[in-house]
């Protein structure tokens, strides 16, 4: 839960109740960062329904997946910035140390 707070405060992802479903959504209009965000999302997005549509194999899609965005074919797609990945080990560092 904690990794979607940090996308809430840095990202503006917002989770809202439509229909009696619970969704996620990233509001281009917040930042920059958001943009980015959300045009990645549209990258994983096509990846993963090549991957329902049988285009690619489970393995083909883990391989991006766990590798991203070393195969990926778009020009935007880039690792996290260093602020989500300082955000993420601060948020994440009393549950690390605890093993």
């Amino acid at each position: 839960m904690h990794t979607l707070f940090t996308l809430e405060d840095i990202y503006g992802l917002t989770i809202e109740k439509r229909d009696g479903e619970i969704l996620m959504r990233v509001d281009p209009f917040n930042s920059r960062e958001a943009r980015n965000l959300l045009d990645e999302l549209h990258v994983w997005c096509a990846e993963r329904e090549k991957y329902r549509k049988g285009e690619i194999s489970k393995d083909d899609y883990d391989k991006w997946r766990y590798n991203y965005p070393k195969y990926s074919n778009v020009d935007y797609a880039k690792a996290p910035s260093q602020e989500l990945s300082e955000a993420m080990a601060e948020a994440f560092k009393d549950k690390l140390n605890k093993d």
